[in-house]
């Protein structure tokens, strides 16, 4: 229930930017506004939210859940009401969807701390897994409210739904026993805050921004770009369901697996990360529409699969600290996603779709490339400063490969 009620807050959170980029098409004829706009409109919710969790990232440690769960449903529900009563131009929809980006802050903080925090170490790995799925099912419901809800009653009918769902998510908070705040366990021991090297974790964040630029742009975009090459708008929501159902399996069994080795984390996230840029880049060299679903399809379940399995590796090696830990990737995940759609739309509407797609393969690839050199960081950092309980590292499904402190 932790697991699926962290995954629900998540997806919940998540959920605005997809939903916009689905009905792209719809919005921009009764909103007024171009490609590039869009992108600011999709950036704007993830700096108010990469803002957000650097800025409160102390408080969130302070709350207990409940309050935590508190806030998220109200910001949930004041940005989806106001979506679907207030915006009537595109210049008060990137205000609202900066208050969803505080929402969409809270909702991952307070479902970070809990996975981190409550679940017992050897089902965390699962517990990123199926809470970080809720991302690829933000977009699988985004892709499938365009033939149903949205075909029969607007696109402004599904964030009514999502205000909604900000109430529900209230009550339930309300009915929640009160209760302090949570102390990590199953983590490291000793007197003083053991806390994960900061070179390796900024490393991470700046990684985790160059392939969140990516891959939002993926989810963004590739609604539109199927349409410019062919598909219908509501091919192309099937297109963003099915690719998004994909990556929810990817993510969650690479989570299980993740639980039954002895770490080798961060190389599997840098070869999904080379795997998503080979798929973005085989989207836009062929500009077909067989190309765009197959590659597509592909490039969320290989290449955009690594979040979940990312979180739980730095929260991993987080030592005493996992909550901090995770925080620094998820604000570097927040900028990338504020950062990766503005000027990749930008990029559209000066060079085109294609120099875009090639432009997100490459930041791909320096994602891949800066994870690796993390890797090798936190590996050296645990020979020169080893935990004070034994902590195996290095991959391995019987034992560790390497054993650190102790």
């Amino acid at each position: 229930m932790v697991m699926l009620g962290a995954s629900a807050l998540t997806t919940l959170g998540a959920i605005p930017p997809f939903l916009v980029g689905a009905q792209a098409v719809l919005m921009q004829r009764d909103l007024d506004f171009g490609p590039s706009v869009l992108g600011l409109v999709v950036s704007t919710f993830f700096a108010v939210a990469a803002l957000a969790t650097i800025l409160g990232g102390g408080l969130l440690e302070r709350w207990t859940r409940r309050q935590g769960q508190i806030t998220s449903g109200v910001l949930v529900a004041l940005g989806g009401f106001g979506l679907a009563f207030l915006v009537h131009r595109w210049e008060t929809l990137i205000a609202v969807m900066a208050v969803l980006g505080l929402a969409n802050a809270a909702c991952q903080g307070t479902a970070n701390q809990t996975v981190a925090t409550v679940l017992p170490a050897h089902r965390r790995g699962l517990g990123f897994g199926i809470k970080q799925s809720a991302v690829p099912a933000a977009i699988m419901f985004g892709g499938l409210a365009v033939p149903t809800m949205t075909a029969l009653f607007g696109w402004r009918s599904t964030f009514v739904v999502t205000g909604t769902t900000g109430l529900v998510v209230i009550v339930l908070a309300l009915l929640q026993p009160r209760v302090g705040r949570t102390v990590p366990r199953g983590g490291f021991v000793g007197g003083a805050v053991d806390r994960a090297p900061w070179g390796p974790l900024l490393l991470c964040g700046i990684a985790i921004t160059f392939a969140s630029a990516a891959a939002n742009f993926l989810g963004a975009y590739l609604a539109s770009w199927a349409h410019d090459v062919g598909l219908t708008v509501g091919q192309a929501g099937l297109l963003m369901a099915a690719g998004s159902g994909s990556s929810i399996l990817v993510r969650v069994v690479a989570g299980h697996r993740a639980d039954r080795r002895y770490g080798g984390n961060l190389l599997w996230v840098a070869l999904q990360m080379a795997s998503g840029a080979v798929c973005l880049f085989l989207i836009g060299v062929f500009a077909v529409p067989w190309a765009v679903v197959l590659f597509g399809f592909l490039a969320f379940g290989l290449g955009w699969s690594w979040p979940g399995l990312f979180l739980y590796a730095v929260a991993r090696v987080g030592r005493d600290a996992p909550t901090r830990a995770s925080s620094v990737v998820q604000a570097g995940a927040f900028t990338g996603g504020a950062i990766g759609p503005v000027l990749l739309g930008l990029v559209v509407s000066g060079l085109g779709f294609r120099e875009a797609w090639l432009v997100a393969a490459g930041s791909f690839l320096v994602a891949c490339t800066l994870t690796l050199v993390a890797r090798a960081g936190f590996r050296r950092d645990l020979v020169r400063r080893p935990p004070s309980r034994p902590f195996g590292y290095g991959g391995g499904v019987r034992g560790p490969r390497h054993v650190a402190g102790g």
